[in-house]
C-alpha cells in the first residue's frame, strides 16, 4: 500500500552532517575553492566516511523497508552548500553506503535553508552552526547534529528523545524560571495555568509528524519495518508536569514515555532508553551525552540567546 504523502517525513542533511567533510573544509579553508573542487575531483571515488547524522539517517531510511520504490513513509533530501562537482564525490558515497536518498540541491556555498519548505522537509539537520541558527530564528525546524552516538544495533526500532521546553514547546517557561525569583513564580503560573497549552516550539512540526507515522505504522501493522517510538525527556517535575501532557493532548499528539526528571542529569536516562537522535536547546544537557546518542542543539530561546542580550 503507498504511503499516503501528506503523513510523509522529509528530512534535509547537510552533506557535512551526512558525511565527515573535515578534511575537504580544511582544503577549502587553506586553499580555496578552485584547489577545494579539484580535490574532491580527483576523490570523486573514494567514499567519505560517516558523518555526525549518518547512523540516524541509515535507521531513519530503513523505515521504508518492505515498500515499493518511493512509497515508503522515510524520505531524505541532501542539501548542500557544495558546488555539483564537488557534490559527484557525496552522490557517489551514498551510493557506496546504499543509503536510498535520490534528491538534494547542491548551492555552490550559498545557506541551504531556504529550500526547506520546497521539499517539505519536517527538519533540518546540518554541521554549520549559521545555517541553523538561520533557520531558526526564520521560525524552521533545524538543528545542529553535534554528536554521532552509538551507531548501529540490532533492536530494530527507531528511537527519537527531545527536550520539552524551548525543543517541543516555546520558551515560555524557561523565560519565566530564569526571571527574578524565577523557580517560585514557574511553580506558580504551570499550577495556575495547567489547562492553558504552550505555544509550539521549533521541534513541534517533526515530532508531530512522527506521531502522524506511528499511527499509520499501528492501522497497518508493522510488518517488517521498524518501529517508531519517542520520548521526552524534561528537567520539570511534578507538579509542573501537568501542563506538558495537556499541551500534547491539545495538539493530539501522542507519546510513548516522558521523563521528568525535576533536575536529575538527562545522561542517566539517555543511557537506558539509548535515542538514535536527541534534540535539547540547551548545551549543558548535550555535555558528556554523544555516546548515548546523536545529539541535536536547537538554538532557540533564551537559553540561547548572549548574556545580557
Amino acid at each position: 500500500m503507498p504511503y499516503p504523502i501528506e503523513s510523509k517525513l522529509v528530512i534535509a542533511v547537510s552533506s557535512s552532517a551526512l558525511f565527515d567533510l573535515a578534511e575537504s573544509d580544511e582544503v577549502f579553508r587553506t586553499r580555496g575553492d578552485e584547489a577545494y573542487r579539484e580535490w574532491m575531483s580527483a576523490r570523486r571515488d573514494e567514499p567519505l566516511a560517516p558523518g555526525n547524522a549518518f547512523w540516524f539517517i541509515r535507521r531513519f531510511l530503513s523505515l521504508n523497508r518492505g515498500f515499493g520504490e518511493g512509497e515508503g513513509p522515510a524520505e531524505v533530501v541532501l542539501l548542500s552548500r557544495n558546488d555539483p562537482e564537488a557534490g559527484l564525490r557525496v552522490f557517489n558515497s551514498i551510493r557506496h553506503y546504499a543509503l536510498g536518498i535520490s534528491r538534494a540541491a547542491f548551492l555552490d556555498g550559498r545557506s541551504p535553508y531556504p529550500y526547506l519548505g520546497a521539499f517539505n522537509a519536517s527538519l533540518f539537520l546540518s554541521a554549520n552552526s549559521g545555517d541553523v541558527r538561520s533557520a531558526i530564528e526564520s521560525g524552521l525546524p533545524a538543528g545542529l547534529i553535534m554528536s554521532s552516538g552509538f551507531g548501529e544495533d540490532e533492536e530494530g526500532e527507531l528511537r527519537v528523545a527531545f527536550d520539552f521546553d524551548g525543543v517541543i514547546a516555546g520558551d515560555e517557561a524557561e523565560r519565566l524560571y530564569r526571571s527574578p525569583g524565577g523557580p517560585e513564580k514557574f511553580e506558580e503560573t504551570e499550577l495556575r495555568k495547567a489547562d492553558q497549552p504552550l505555544d509550539p516550539g521549533p521541534m513541534k512540526p517533526f515530532f508531530e509528524k512522527l506521531a502522524a507515522l506511528q499511527r499509520h505504522q499501528r492501522s497497518l501493522g508493522r510488518g517488517s519495518q521498524p518501529a517508531v517510538r519517542t520520548a521526552i525527556i524534561t528537567a520539570r517535575n511534578a507538579p509542573a508536569h501537568e501542563r506538558v501532557v495537556n499541551t500534547l493532548k491539545s495538539w493530539g499528539i501522542f507519546t510513548d514515555e516522558i521523563f521528568f526528571l525535576g533536575g536529575i542529569e538527562k545522561r542517566r536516562i539517555l543511557e537506558v532508553y539509548k535515542p538514535h537522535l536527541f534534540f535539547d536547546d540547551q548545551l549543558s544537557h548535550l555535555e558528556g551525552a554523544g555516546p548515548m546518542a546523536a545529539c541535536v542543539h536547537v538554538p532557540f530561546g533564551v537559553a540561547n540567546r548572549p548574556r545580557g542580550g
